[in-house]
């Protein structure tokens, strides 16, 4: 039990969250924020995500 089904996660939460936090910091554009932290729409929907909710 615990263990999920499905494939396991490309990019890591930790380098998204990485990413957001780059973003905020630099202020670029999402669009420019380097590849390293994965690409600008997966690091993006969790930030939005956890803006509406409150988390972020």
């Amino acid at each position: 039990m615990g263990v999920k089904a499905g494939r396991p996660p490309v990019w890591s939460r930790r380098r998204l969250i990485d990413g957001i936090r780059f973003r905020v910091r630099t202020g670029v554009p999402w669009r420019d924020v380097p590849v390293e932290y994965g690409p600008w729409g997966r690091i993006y929907a969790p930030f939005r995500r956890w803006q509406r909710d409150g988390t972020w």
